[in-house]
């Protein structure tokens, strides 16, 4: 019996030491401290992997966005030098317009003044035109105011050797006349 009394104090001593403790407080802490540790290590690496891949995801999405904002950065700069130079194309044909408009203009007046003094002589010719035409009629009218005159004259004064005389002289004179 002295292996079994040995056995026995043996027992009550661990007993004593591993006794159950009625304590409940005691008991909840140390319960949680063993479950927030097994918790830490078997769920604190996949918690930590998973924190890790969300950190990585966040980053990447930060890269993807400055990334976007760059290019949208570039585009908006090409957008801009070509507006300018759209605009400087705009201005360069407004000037060119406004220099053809000028020069077109120019041409219309010299053309004009061109037009006018050619009016002019066509008016000056046409004037001395129609004087020499109504000089021209005046002249024969006067000439055969002039012959009906003369006609008159004779045929009242002269005989008729003298009225054949003057009427030879009168036609060698209308044959040899010219009109200006």
């Amino acid at each position: 019996m002295s292996f079994s009394t040995s056995h026995a104090q043996h027992a009550l001593i661990f007993a004593e030491h591993f006794g159950f403790n009625t304590n409940i407080l005691e008991t909840n802490v140390l319960n949680l401290a063993v479950v927030l540790g097994l918790v830490f290590t078997y769920v604190g690496d996949a918690l930590r992997g998973l924190l890790a891949n969300r950190k990585q995801n966040i980053l990447n999405n930060f890269r993807e966005a400055d990334q976007r904002a760059s290019e949208a950065q570039d585009r908006l700069n090409r957008a801009r030098t070509q507006f300018d130079q759209a605009q400087a194309k705009a201005k360069q044909i407004r000037d060119q317009a406004l220099v053809t408009i000028e020069q077109e203009k120019n041409q219309i007046v010299t053309q004009n003044q061109e037009d006018i003094k050619r009016l002019g002589l066509l008016q000056q010719e046409t004037l001395q035109f129609e004087q020499q035409k109504a000089q021209n009629e005046l002249a024969q009218k006067l000439v055969r105011l002039a012959l009906h005159q003369v006609r008159e004259k004779l045929t009242q004064r002269l005989n008729s050797s003298i009225h054949s005389a003057v009427n030879n002289f009168q036609i060698v004179l209308f044959t040899n006349y010219k009109p200006q």
